[in-house]
C-alpha cells in the first residue's frame, strides 16, 4: 500500500510518501535561496584558472560555483580528452545563463551548470545534449528499445531526451505533447534571457504539491489524501491532463485530528532523525555526518538471538539493511555512505546483504550506488547529493553548547 499525504496549513505544505504504513520520504516547503532546477541570467564575478572554475552572482546571499566540465559540451561523447582552460570559455563580467545543478550546501554556494535539464512528465528535455537516455528503472529491455525508438523519432538534431521511469507504456502521442510543452518551455526562457538586467531567474521549477504530483503520483500510489478542498481540486484538474484514470485515487481527509498525526508522521520523523535508531529486535543503528561522508554502525544492541552468534549478527544485519535504506531516502542522505555492519563470517551472509541492499536502493528516486565491501569489511555506498541532508533541515545547532547538542524544530 503507497500512499501520499499533504497536509495544508496556513502557508505550509507537507507531503508524505508512505509505503505500508511507514514514512519513507517526506517534504516541506520553506523559503530557500534557490531551488534545483532554477534557470538565471547571471555575471562571472571571478575566474580561477588554478580550480578550471568561476564564481558567478545569480543574485543570492553567496556566490554560485562553475566548474569547467559544466562549460563544455552537454554530450558526453564530444567532450575533449584534454580540457582546455577555463579563460577560454569564460571571462569576468560576461553574462550567462545557467541552471542550478546542487543547493548550497553549509559554507558552499550553490553548484550551477549550463548542461539543461528540464523535466516534464514523462520527458526530461535537454536542449544540447544530442542523445536519448531511458530510465534505468525500467528494466524490460523490449520497453527500452520501444522508448529509445520513440525518443529518436521526436527530437531535432541537437536535441536531448532522458525517457523517465513513469514512460513505460507511454504512447507516442503521450511523449509528442510532453516534447512540445518542454520546447515551447524552453523558447521562452531564452526569450525571456534577452531582456532585463542580470543577475535574474528566467525559470523556477513547480511549486513543491505540483512537483510531487508529477514525479511521484503513478500508477503504483494505491491513494493521495489531502486536507485542503481547494488544493485538491488543483490537484484534480492537474492530473486530468495526463492520467484521468488516477484522478479517483485522490480522497479529501476530512477528520478533526490532525493528518499529520493521524498517520503518525511527526512520531515516525522524531524516531528517525535521532542519531541513535533502534531496530525492532532490539539491535540499533548509529547515523554521524562529516563534512565528506556519512557513517552508519549497526549493533546487536539488546538482541541476543536464539541459535548462535553468527545467525544472530546475520538477522540484526538483515534488519538494520531495510531501515537504513528507508532512512537515507527519508534523511535525503547524500554523497559517499559508510555502513559498518557488524562482522559476518560466512560469505553467503555478506553477499545476501549487499544483494537486499541493492534490491531495496532501487525504490529510491535518487540515483543511488551500492560499490561494494572495502577491504576493512565496510559497506560503501553512493547517493546523488543535491541538497543539505534531512537532518540539517529538521534540527539546528544549539545555541548554548555550540552545535553538540541539537534541538528539534520541526513542530
Amino acid at each position: 500500500m503507497k500512499q501520499i499525504v499533504v497536509h495544508c496549513e496556513q502557508d505550509v505544505t507537507k507531503v508524505s510518501l508512505l509505503v505500508d504504513g511507514k514514512l519513507v520520504e517526506y517534504y516541506d516547503e520553506r523559503p530557500k535561496e534557490e531551488r534545483v532546477g532554477s534557470i538565471y541570467k547571471a555575471n562571472v564575478v571571478n575566474v580561477l584558472p588554478g580550480m578550471q572554475a568561476a564564481f558567478v552572482d545569480i543574485g543570492q546571499s553567496k556566490n554560485a560555483f562553475l566548474y569547467v566540465d559544466d562549460l563544455l559540451d552537454a554530450n558526453l561523447d564530444k567532450v575533449p580528452a584534454d580540457k582546455p582552460p577555463i579563460r577560454d570559455l569564460i571571462r569576468e563580467g560576461q553574462e550567462i545563463i545557467v541552471q542550478v545543478a546542487k543547493e548550497p550546501l553549509g559554507t558552499k554556494g550553490a553548484k550551477i551548470t549550463t548542461h539543461f535539464t528540464i523535466p516534464g512528465r514523462w520527458i526530461v528535455y535537454m536542449p544540447n545534449a544530442d542523445y536519448i537516455g531511458v530510465s534505468r528503472k525500467i528494466e524490460s529491455q523490449e520497453e527500452r528499445h520501444r522508448l529509445k525508438e520513440l525518443g529518436e523519432k521526436l527530437r531535432n538534431n541537437g536535441e536531448g531526451l532522458i525517457l523517465r521511469t513513469v514512460a513505460e507504456d507511454a504512447s507516442l502521442d503521450e511523449l509528442e505533447r510532453d516534447l512540445k510543452f518542454l520546447r515551447e518551455l524552453w523558447a521562452s526562457i531564452l526569450a525571456k534571457g534577452t531582456k532585463g538586467t542580470t543577475p535574474i531567474c528566467l525559470y523556477k521549477d513547480l511549486d513543491m504539491v505540483p512537483r510531487i504530483i508529477r514525479d511521484l503520483f503513478t500508477d503504483q500510489i494505491d491513494e493521495l489524501i489531502i486536507n485542503d478542498v481547494e488544493k485538491k481540486a488543483e490537484i484534480e484538474s492537474l492530473v486530468l491532463q495526463y492520467a484521468p484514470h488516477l484522478v479517483q485515487r485522490i480522497k479529501l481527509y476530512e477528520s478533526p485530528i490532525s493528518m499529520i498525526h493521524y498517520y503518525g508522521i511527526y512520531e515516525a520523523i522524531d524516531k528517525s532523525f535521532r542519531p541513535k535508531v533502534w531496530l525492532t529486535n532490539g539491535g540499533y543503528i548509529n547515523i554521524d555526518h562529516t563534512e565528506a561522508l556519512t557513517v552508519i554502525d549497526v549493533n546487536t544492541g539488546k538482541y541476543t538471538g536464539s541459535v548462535d552468534l553468527e545467525q544472530t549478527v546475520y538477522e540484526t544485519n538483515l534488519e538494520a539493511v531495510e531501515q537504513i535504506s528507508r532512512l537515507i531516502r527519508l534523511r535525503d542522505i547524500g554523497g559517499i555512505l559508510i555502513i559498518d555492519f557488524i562482522d559476518m563470517i560466512e560469505e553467503a551472509h555478506r553477499k545476501s546483504i549487499v544483494q537486499l541492499m541493492e534490491m531495496l536502493v532501487k525504490q529510491d528516486r535518487t540515483k543511488t550506488i551500492v560499490v561494494g565491501w572495502t577491504q576493512l569489511g565496510l559497506l560503501e555506498m553512493t547517493r546523488k547529493k543535491v541538497r543539505s541532508h534531512g537532518d540539517r533541515l529538521m534540527y539546528e545547532s544549539c545555541s548554548y553548547c555550540g552545535g553538540v547538542g541539537k534541538h528539534f524544530i520541526l513542530q
